[in-house]
């Protein structure tokens, strides 16, 4: 029997941990069109996240400058649990190519997308929570996209 309804805060050490453990998230950010939600490929910088887009694209011109949320998450449907990690913050245009602080594993955030992805942003959470579902007996960390636990 699955104990469904626990509902478990993450401490922002597990949230970081869970942060470095994929490389695909989403950023929700609000147009004059109304709110859009992409996804983006991330890399955990110190304290923030750095994803990459296209200059033209709704993040590079809308995003910099204004309040965003991130999201990473993890689900297992099969044994009905799952983790999400969400960052809030202001989004801004990196103006060097690199920042100040190597990036975990020494990467840059490499788009899965194709075209020339030359806009670099950061997100330095002011707010880090997470939480998890499905049980005590569920593993934290636990391997995710990267093939990694923590």
């Amino acid at each position: 029997m699955h104990d469904r309804g626990q509902i478990l805060e993450l401490s922002v050490a597990e949230c970081r941990d869970l942060l470095g453990t994929d490389v695909v998230g989403r950023v929700a950010f609000v147009t004059p069109f109304g709110p859009r939600i992409v996804p983006v490929n991330f890399a955990l910088v110190g304290d923030a996240l750095e994803f990459r887009t296209t200059p033209d694209a709704e993040l590079a011109v809308y995003g910099p400058g204004t309040e965003v949320a991130f999201e990473v998450d993890h689900l297992d449907g099969e044994r009905l649990r799952g983790w999400s990690v969400v960052a809030h913050g202001v989004c801004e245009r990196v103006a060097s190519p690199r920042s100040q602080v190597p990036a975990q594993g020494g990467a840059d955030p490499h788009p899965w997308a194709g075209g020339e992805r030359r806009v670099l942003l950061r997100l330095a959470w002011r707010e880090l929570t997470g939480r998890r579902v499905g049980g005590t007996h569920w593993p934290h960390p636990v391997v995710s996209g990267r093939g990694r636990s923590y």
